[in-house]
Formats: C-alpha cells, sequence, structure tokens
C-alpha cells in the first residue's frame, strides 16, 4: 500500500478537543480498537495537564470497550448517538455526564447528512484491506457495514484506517455498500429479496482524503451470551408455535418469510426453536444483527440467505465463518444501518420482526430502554425500525425479572418506546397475547390472562377495576403504583393500589 503508515498514537495526536469522530462498526464488531484506546489515554493526559478535551463519537451502533468504555472512563465523550450497551459508557451517562441521544438506527445516516449532528470532523474505519487504483482507495470493511460510507464521504479532517489483521482478507466481497441520495433526489432502493445487492463490495474515496494507515491485529470485542434456561427456552418454543401457528392459519405465506431478531441469549433461543421445528420451512434471515445461532443455521442450511448489518458472533464463529467463505460469499450480505434497517425495505420483504422489551404494559405499549423509566439500559437500537414496519411485530420479555420482585408487566410502561399501535404480539414464558384487532380494554384482558406472571395477575385485575371510563381505561393516580411500589419496598407484590386511590 502507498499509504502513510502511522502508530494509533500518532492518529491520536491528529484529533482535536471537540472534534466530531465517526467510527465504523456496528455492536463490537467491525469498531477500531487502537485509535479510540489512544485517543481515551490522550484525553487523560490532556486532563492531568489541565487542559480541555472532549470529543463527539458518532457510530452505527455500540461499540467495545477500548471505545465506549474507555472513552468515557477518561471522559472524553461530549456527545454520543446512536446506540450503546457498555457498562462503563452507560454508567457516565446516567451520571449525566455525557451528552447521548437514543436514536433509530435506520436514520443515523441520514441525520449526519442532514446536518442535524453537526460537522463529521474524521472518519475512523476498520478495514481488512485498503487497494489504491489510480487517485481512489477503495476500503473493504471487515465484520459490519454501519454509517462507514456516510462518515467516509463528509470526514473534512480526513480517514483514518486501522487494517486489522485479526479480520481474514478472505471476507473481501462479502459487503454490499450503498449509500441512500439526499433529499430531494431519494430513489427507492431496488432491493427485492434478502440476497439482492446493488452496491460495490468496498467504501471508495478520494485517496488522498486518507491521513494515516494504523497496522494492529486486535480480536473483536465480542460478546458471549448465556445459554438458554427454562425460561428464555420456553419463550422460545412459543414464538415458534405462535408463527407455525399463523402459517397453517395461511396468515403467514407456507414459503415463511424473513426474520429479524435482536440480540441476546433470547434472540438465539427463539432461532433455536424455530431451527429444530421441522414444520418450519427454511427461511431468510433480514436483520440487523447476525448472532452464533444464525452462522450454525446457515451451515445447517436452515437459513437459506441472510442480509445484516454486522456479525455479532463470537470470535470462534467468525472464525468458522472465514474458514467456510466461498458458502457466506454466496448466502450472506452485509449492509450499512440505513439499508439493514431500512424501513422501505422491511415493509417490502414482509420481515417478521422479533425483539425483546423490558417491560410492556397491559394496553400493548412497550419500554426498550430505561429502567424504572430514569436509567438507560441500552438504546432503541433497531427495533423500532424493524416493529414499526414489520409484517408480524413481536416483543418477548420474561414475565417477571430479580426472582419475581420486578413484574413486566404493568399497568402503565415507565418509558415509551413503541406504542400499542405498533405491537401486534406479546410474548413471555407464560404464553402469547396476539393483539390484532383487539380493542384496548380486549388487549388489556389478553396480556394479563396469557403473559403475567401468576403472581401478578391479580394486581393487574384489580388495576382494570380502578381505571376510569373511556375507551383505554387508566387510573392516573395508580398507574405508576407498582414501579413505585419496587422503589420503596423493592417488591412490587407489595403493591396495594388502595394507597393511591384515597
Amino acid at each position: 500500500m502507498g499509504f502513510n503508515k502511522i502508530t494509533a498514537a500518532e492518529a491520536a495526536a491528529l484529533i482535536q478537543n471537540g472534534d466530531t469522530i465517526g467510527l465504523s462498526g456496528f455492536t463490537p464488531a467491525g469498531v477500531p480498537k487502537s485509535v479510540p484506546a489512544e485517543i481515551a489515554r490522550k484525553a487523560e493526559k490532556e486532563h492531568a495537564e489541565g487542559k480541555e478535551f472532549k470529543v463527539n463519537i458518532l457510530t452505527g451502533a455500540s461499540t467495545g470497550q477500548s471505545c465506549d468504555g474507555m472513552l468515557a472512563n477518561a471522559h472524553a465523550i461530549k456527545f454520543r448517538a446512536p446506540y450503546t450497551t457498555n457498562k462503563d459508557f452507560r454508567t457516565h451517562v446516567n451520571n449525566n455526564e455525557i451528552s447521548y441521544s437514543d436514536l433509530n438506527l435506520s436514520n443515523m445516516a441520514t441525520q449526519i447528512r442532514q446536518g442535524y449532528l453537526g460537522q463529521v470532523d474524521w472518519a475512523i474505519i476498520e478495514a481488512c484491506e485498503v487497494e489504491q487504483t489510480g487517485g481512489k482507495a477503495r476500503i473493504y470493511l471487515t465484520a459490519a457495514g454501519g454509517i462507514s460510507p456516510t462518515v467516509c464521504r463528509l470526514a473534512r479532517k480526513g480517514i483514518i484506517i486501522e487494517v486489522n489483521a485479526f479480520h481474514s482478507k478472505k471476507c473481501m466481497g462479502i459487503h454490499d455498500v450503498y449509500e441512500i441520495e439526499d433529499h430531494p433526489y431519494r430513489t427507492p432502493i431496488m432491493i427485492m429479496k434478502a440476497s439482492d445487492r446493488i452496491g460495490k463490495p468496498y467504501v471508495e474515496v478520494d485517496a488522498d482524503r486518507i491521513k494515516g494507515i494504523i497496522e494492529c491485529n486486535i480480536p473483536d470485542e465480542a460478546r458471549a451470551f448465556k445459554g438458554e434456561d427454562p425460561v428464555t427456552s420456553q419463550i422460545g418454543h412459543n414464538v415458534a408455535a405462535f408463527l407455525m401457528q399463523d402459517m397453517k392459519r395461511g396468515i403467514i405465506p407456507q414459503s415463511f418469510l424473513p426474520l429479524q431478531s435482536g440480540v441476546g441469549t433470547t434472540a438465539n433461543a427463539i432461532l433455536a426453536a424455530l431451527s429444530h421445528d421441522k414444520s418450519v420451512p427454511d427461511f431468510n434471515i433480514f436483520t440487523e444483527v447476525l448472532q452464533d445461532a444464525v452462522v450454525e443455521m446457515m451451515l445447517e442450511g436452515r437459513v437459506k440467505d441472510a442480509s445484516a448489518c454486522s456479525l455479532t458472533v463470537t470470535n470462534e464463529s467468525l472464525a468458522r465463518v472465514y474458514d467456510n467463505i466461498d458458502y457466506f460469499r454466496q448466502h450472506l450480505t452485509l449492509r450499512p444501518s440505513e439499508i439493514s434497517n431500512s424501513p422501505e425495505l422491511i415493509r417490502r420483504l414482509g420481515v417478521i420482526a422479533i425483539n425483546t422489551a423490558l417491560e410492556c404494559d397491559i394496553y400493548g405499549n412497550a419500554n426498550s430502554t430505561h429502567i424504572s423509566g430514569t436509567k438507560m439500559m441500552n438504546g432503541i437500537g433497531g427495533s423500532g425500525d424493524f416493529e414499526r414496519n414489520a409484517y408480524i411485530s413481536i416483543f418477548t420479555c420474561p414475565s417477571v425479572a430479580k426472582d419475581g420482585l420486578i413484574s413486566s408487566i404493568v399497568p402503565m410502561v415507565s418509558h415509551h418506546d413503541h406504542s400499542e399501535h405498533d405491537v401486534n404480539v406479546i410474548v413471555t414464558e407464560q404464553g402469547v397475547a396476539d393483539l390484532r384487532g383487539k380493542s384496548p380494554m380486549e388487549r388489556a384482558h389478553c396480556i394479563i390472562e396469557n403473559c403475567a406472571h401468576p403472581d401478578y395477575r391479580p394486581l393487574l385485575r384489580d388495576y382494570l377495576k380502578l381505571g376510569c371510563g373511556g375507551h383505554t381505561r387508566h387510573c392516573l393516580t395508580a398507574a405508576f403504583a407498582m414501579h413505585d411500589t419496587l422503589a420503596r419496598k423493592g417488591d412490587m407484590r407489595l403493591t396495594d393500589f388502595a394507597e393511591y386511590v384515597k
């Protein structure tokens, strides 16, 4: 390569206080790791000398400890969008030390282009290879698409690239890089099935905008999720049985429809249940993240084609992808997040969306981000993109948390991410509440009787009796009584609605 080779520390020295940095990656997959860690060290040094140093971070989704975690602990982040899962970052956000904007992931690149988030100064990108052809450079991304094409194009000070030897150059060709046009010149995204490709296998930029290449060999900071337990396993079986019933009724075509599932143990359990149910035909995946379970299902032939933004897998599973790259290059496509999460495509393809909520209320509203309405757990991610536009929108959660101290089914959600208008089905280990075609009161009875834990059903029935008349029955003085009781007594089961309606 004819590019300027520099160290991560030299790259960090280019970053100035107040700069806005756009990063590659989506989840810890594909995120640059050596330069953000050096920026955190620079911040600590600057602060020790009494100097101000904070940057703004724009990403595709969450990152890993060497980025979000180290930068947050170094008090180096002024503003951050759109999504995170890092524990250390979460602590600083909930202490109001970082200005954090939680955004729907499909809209991140568009909001950057529209200027809502300010100018992008630097793009820091992880690549498996960079090629120069004349005055152009081709950047071959690693395990995720994210917002890379947009921040590379808009970075006014330049592009810094980490060529990470941990990622095999075999993954060249697995990406389909396509950037949506700005308004009013936006055209349809011509993807009709999960396997369609309409872009290039690389991000193309002017070669002189690349200010440095850092060579490294750093594994992805992959997360291994807990294995199935009886609760998540039952949720998985409940979802699979529900989908099969809909297929038998003719609501889902006999050829089935593409699936999207969120991240975590429950998502893996659902996919495993579908894989083991031989009445489920082989199907396609159109999602934002692929987990280990999907890699296995692809190798087994249960998943025919998969479209995603990132390979959010363990490093062992990623090695399996690279070892079978000829197969995966034919059947797996990684896209930028504005394509993988595009409402236009989700609705056109008829995606069945399955995501996790922290809590749902008796009318079908869902909270997927804030514990007790105040403390950020994780951002909304792509759940809004998928659920609002899905053929069938499904939310799952265990019926209780903290050994029964908390009910996941409540009178009113303490934070509102997904309205009842976007939620078709709620599933817990207790059962399935199909909310389609039901009035608010019908939904309430359905959710209480099918999804709430037996310990909480009497409480929730009592709440319904308190509600004032109207289309949606609520008692505003008691709507958060269960949350309030948890805060005061540590156990929602001790709720006495009479205290709130005297």
